[in-house]
């Protein structure tokens, strides 16, 4: 089974080398970034359709677990802020979410800060460091969990209690203070054993996370998109399984996760309707009145 899925990764990374025509973002300064954001932002797609062909420049993107931090300045964590050269799998979904919904590379940068931190407040404390407990929430101006729509009767939930205490002592931060209290956190999931079954009730565009089996502090695992190529449905994401980032078939994708006894099922969020607009972009000060 493993021999088959090393002989479809070696397949997609073989074409991701000899793709030589396509445009990469590591072979582009901001300058050029920009001016290809001003351009896409001036076509009639949806943000999920410029997702799908931002997300294309990061193929072939080497994996970096620190690719991103809070910056040059930062107490603990001083990588940059934005990062074209390398990614991981978080850091992936936000530079593709930013880009997508910005009409130019400084409300890029803007707009991915407000993705990454608590009302764009950068630091630490104030980073969305939990798919599940932080990051989706604090953007649900922009996304919705859609994990029960996709998975309908065949939903489950799991609670798990969150601690950002237990999280920054693990990293040797003493300083403790503006540190959310620990919570509990009931969330929705499609089993593995479901997630061919509702492979019809994905779209273009859906952030997925990959849930933990038997832990009870943490739930997401790992970030990827749904992506539409030439009619089929792909998982694209960047992942330590190959350090790069690259295309899978769906079907193939799911039935390594089923062969996993690490992982229980997904969890699936949504770019919303009433964003979802052709020509759509968002201004990083209007996001404030979005979360009213």
């Amino acid at each position: 089974m493993y021999t088959k899925f090393f002989v479809i990764f070696l397949l997609s990374f073989v074409l991701l080398l000899c793709a030589g025509e396509n445009d990469r973002f590591t072979d582009m300064s901001p300058q050029e970034i920009d001016a290809l954001i001003r351009e896409t932002s001036a076509k009639p797609q949806t943000v999920t359709e410029k997702m799908n062909y931002y997300s294309q420049y990061f193929l072939g993107t080497p994996y970096a677990f620190t690719c991103v931090g809070d910056g040059e300045y930062a107490l603990y964590e001083p990588y940059p802020l934005v990062n074209f050269d390398s990614t991981n799998c978080m850091a992936y979904c936000e530079h593709v979410l930013a880009l997508s919904i910005s009409d130019s590379w400084d409300n890029f940068f803007n707009n991915l800060q407000q993705i990454r931190y608590k009302d764009g407040m950068i630091g630490m404390r104030t980073r969305n460091h939990y798919t599940m407990g932080d990051w989706l929430p604090e953007n649900n101006w922009l996304l919705e969990d859609v994990s029960r729509k996709v998975g309908g009767s065949h939903t489950k939930t799991v609670t798990r209690t969150i601690s950002h205490t237990k999280f920054f002592q693990g990293k040797g931060i003493t300083d403790l203070r503006h540190v959310k209290p620990d919570y509990e956190m009931t969330i929705d999931y499609i089993p593995k054993e479901a997630i061919l079954d509702v492979k019809g009730n994905l779209q273009n565009g859906d952030i997925g996370a990959l849930i933990f089996a038997n832990k009870t502090d943490i739930f997401s695992a790992h970030m990827w998109m749904v992506m539409e190529v030439n009619g089929q449905i792909i998982i694209r994401e960047s992942t330590t399984r190959g350090m790069t980032t690259f295309d899978t078939p769906y079907d193939a994708w799911a039935e390594r996760v089923q062969e996993s006894q690490r992982y229980i099922g997904i969890s699936l969020m949504r770019v919303r309707e009433d964003v979802n607009h052709p020509g759509e972009t968002i201004m990083p000060w209007e996001i404030s009145d979005l979360k009213k």
